[in-house]
């Protein structure tokens, strides 16, 4: 059973080719630019990496050029052989868990493309595409909701009419549902603990924390939307709705235009001007105050939510540090693991220094256990999809 895992960009796909039958990884790929006359494309096989230029008008055309590629590598007989493409996909209105995509999930994804904006939109179009395209491949999307459906309504549930929450679904969903069952998985594995308490730290471009018990969610912070909870690279985090009227009022915009600021204007580069944290660091490593403002406001945050999590779970046996900065920030781990000793937390700084990969970072008299762990959301979605059609 080979099934095809699809990241999704508004002008890019990139891929992982499984093997179900053992969870190998066959190959890897991808297209950027697409809608460009040149797109540029990639493949790796067995370590071995091919670039090339490429015409790929959208994203049904980029697939099927890299099902060629990938048939021309040995890894699929023929495009046919390939059992589904699995999505990874983020929210849709009345639809959670593992679904085959056909017209009622997509028109449920559609339902909330303001609400996900920087993700269902394309992720429509591009499943529209390739079901109109390739009817012969099963499309599966994975929601990354489906993970959050084991959280209580007392930490689910807003505090807003009941009927909002009941029929217009706004209650707090929560995402990154496929890294954070990884992490709450392969920490159990390294614990030896099938119950253990796990507090999964997801931080990049988009940032959010897990608080797992037993192998189940039982709070996370992002909410509604996927801009909610922990400041993101571009989008606002934590944000009180009641203070739109006055920016409606004092800068003149339409409504529109202030929730396209909080989305992709706001976060870290809403305050220091930069969206990438690497940036960010450079700059407050040479005293630009707003650079180190968005790491402090960062690193409140993701401290805020780790209390919480700490008493919501009584403790914890790991603190998992994954992402893009979750993985490679000794400064942002060092920051959030900082005078919490009283919790049983004490960060080894030599080790945190220079672990790279799947490593341990406690201190030997630490109780809880520190992690940096690489994730795997698309060995999640291969697993989903397996599942689904078995």
């Amino acid at each position: 059973m080979k099934v095809l895992v699809a990241n999704l960009g508004s002008t890019s796909f990139k891929y992982r080719l499984f093997d179900m039958t053992d969870e190998r990884v066959l190959a890897r790929g991808g297209v950027e630019r697409i809608g460009s006359p040149e797109s540029k494309c990639f493949v790796e096989v067995a370590g071995k990496r091919e670039d090339m230029t490429i015409a790929a008008k959208d994203h049904a055309v980029a697939v099927r050029l890299c099902l060629q590629q990938l048939v021309d590598k040995q890894c699929l007989k023929s495009p046919k052989d390939l059992t589904a493409i699995g999505f990874k996909a983020v929210h849709a209105q009345g639809v959670s868990g593992v679904q085959r995509v056909d017209e009622r999930v997509l028109g449920a994804m559609e339902a909330y493309n303001d609400v996900a904006p920087a993700h269902n939109p394309m992720y429509v179009n591009a499943m529209r595409l390739l079901a109109r395209d390739l009817p012969e491949i099963p499309l599966v999307a994975a929601f990354e909701t489906g993970f959050h459906e084991t959280i209580s309504p007392a930490e689910k549930l807003y505090a807003i009419p009941t009927e909002w929450a009941e029929k217009v679904g706004v209650k707090k969903w929560g995402f990154h549902g496929a890294s954070h069952r990884y992490i709450g998985w392969r920490a159990s594995q390294l614990l030896k603990d099938p119950e253990a308490k796990i507090i999964s730290c997801h931080l990049g471009g988009s940032s959010s924390l897990c608080a797992i018990k037993a192998g189940q969610s039982q709070a996370c912070s992002l909410g509604m939307s996927p801009q909610s909870g922990l400041p993101h690279n571009n989008r606002v985090g934590e944000f009180d709705v009641f203070a739109l009227p006055a920016l409606l009022r004092q800068t003149g915009k339409s409504l529109e235009q202030i929730l396209d600021d909080l989305a992709n204007k706001s976060g870290l580069l809403g305050i220091s001007g930069f969206n990438d944290l690497r940036d960010i660091e450079q700059g407050a490593a040479k005293g630009e105050a707003k650079a180190q403002l968005a790491l402090d406001v960062f690193v409140a945050s993701v401290r805020h939510y780790l209390g919480a999590y700490l008493v919501l779970l009584g403790g914890a046996d790991a603190i998992v540090f994954t992402g893009g900065i979750g993985e490679n920030s000794v400064v942002m781990r060092q920051a959030v693991c900082r005078d919490l000793e009283w919790f049983g937390i004490r960060l080894d700084a030599a080790k945190n220094a220079t672990a790279k990969g799947e490593a341990r970072l406690d201190a030997a008299d630490s109780r809880v256990q520190v992690w940096i762990m690489p994730t795997n959301e698309e060995l999640i979605v291969a697993r989903q999809t397996k599942d689904l059609l078995g």
